[in-house]
């Protein structure tokens, strides 16, 4: 086997969307059912829609292990990938494996569904319908990153490396120049930059959601 060093395989825009969209994710399910914080959900709804528009574009433009046909992978293949995890025997992949490939197209296109018909209904679109499926894909999509964060634990353990400090740090055990080479460090920023502003002035410029049964009671008293 050849001889490993560090080497830099998530440049910074991946690593700041990994981030950033689970933390909106996890405000978004929090706030899902308050009435107090429903402002601050579609805040975030908005912020998970934004953040998947960059990683769809940077999945085509980005650096080698974070556009997608670095990643695109085979029923069979990936089968078998899981069959070998399973089995404590799977193969090494210094960019995303198969199962996390997996993990990585469902999991956007379960956001897409959940932001879309979120957006939706802040529109008062869809009715009742477009509320049950809002339900079911971010349902969905939180059974997703549960089975996507128990294969990243079970990575870490069968390949002995930390693959969440990875997606910190952008570093990992790889053959002299097998990495990239660039960071793209001003682009990382200027998404984390956007997304800061966007909290910082969405929330002063909405309209807050209004519950249809209190808009109905404020019409039948003139209000």
């Amino acid at each position: 086997m050849a001889d490993t060093t560090k080497v830099l395989v998530w440049d910074i825009p991946t690593r700041v969307f990994h981030w950033l969209l689970a933390a909106a994710f996890v405000g978004a399910w929090l706030t899902g059912d308050s009435e107090r914080w429903r402002l601050i959900h579609f805040t975030l709804g908005y912020t998970l829609a934004g953040l998947i528009g960059f990683r769809l574009i940077w999945g085509l433009a980005g650096s080698r292990y974070a556009r997608f046909r670095s990643f695109l992978f085979g029923p069979g293949k990936t089968w078998a990938y899981i069959k070998a995890m399973l089995a404590n025997r799977p193969a090494h992949y210094l960019g995303h494996n198969p199962a996390g490939a997996l993990a990585i197209f469902g999991l956007l296109g379960l956001g897409l569904a959940t932001a879309g018909s979120g957006i939706a209904m802040d529109y008062e679109l869809g009715g009742e319908w477009l509320e049950e499926f809002h339900e079911i894909a971010a349902n969905g999509m939180l059974v997703l990153v549960l089975a996507h964060i128990a294969g990243v634990v079970l990575g870490c353990l069968q390949h002995r490396e930390n693959l969440a400090r990875a997606m910190v740090t952008g570093y990992k055990q790889g053959e002299a120049g097998s990495g990239i080479r660039r960071g793209h460090a001003w682009l990382g920023l200027l998404l984390a930059a956007a997304v800061a502003a966007f909290w910082a002035v969405y929330p002063s410029v909405a309209t807050p959601p209004v519950d249809g049964g209190h808009a109905e009671e404020h019409a039948e008293h003139g209000d």
